[in-house]
């Protein structure tokens, strides 16, 4: 399951709340923070968007997650749910993926007010300009399938439970007549 968004969006509050919607069903997975995935600084050599670091570290951490049984992976990262993602998370965990792709929307407003009591450093007004951006390409570019939610006014376990249930993952779970 890939988690999309603009910053300020919700996508590590789900991510997190979808973890707890999978313990609580009974169901394996792991959890990775897409963004720490390629984090420093200079870019690598060759690597000015740092894909080829993420990458190298996603496939990694699948590989860990993978040789001990892991099969499911929830993943959050603004542009994770971009068509030319695709082929990073094929590469990382196996042709035969089957993918998930999930781009949280909240408002201007929203994710201003969000970003304003998270961002307590110099990157507030970098942050707010670079998501209304990151919100309109991803709007539009999105890839085919994508499911989009919308996080305004909305509980994080409530959104939580509805991402989960586009993944179909908890199908078994709720069989055991375990409540979603």
């Amino acid at each position: 399951m890939l988690i999309g968004g603009r910053a300020g969006v919700g996508k590590t509050s789900v991510g997190w709340e979808v973890s707890a919607v999978l313990r609580v069903a009974g169901v394996a997975h792991a959890i990775v923070e897409g963004d720490y995935m390629g984090q420093v600084h200079p870019a690598p050599a060759g690597d000015p968007d740092r894909s080829e670091i993420t990458e190298s570290n996603l496939t990694a951490v699948w590989a860990n997650f993978a040789g001990r049984g892991y099969r499911r992976l929830v993943y959050t990262n603004t542009a994770s749910v971009l068509p030319e993602a695709t082929g990073m998370f094929e590469r990382a965990m196996g042709a035969g993926v089957r993918i998930v792709r999930v781009l949280l929307t909240a408002s201007d407003a929203t994710a201003r007010a969000r970003l304003t009591g998270r961002e307590l450093g110099s990157e507030l007004e970098h942050e707010v300009a670079n998501g209304i951006r990151r919100a309109r390409l991803l709007d539009r570019r999105a890839a085919a399938g994508t499911l989009r939610v919308a996080t305004d006014r909305r509980a994080v376990g409530d959104i939580a439970r509805e991402v989960v249930a586009a993944t179909g993952w908890a199908g078994a779970a709720a069989a055991r007549g375990v409540p979603l």
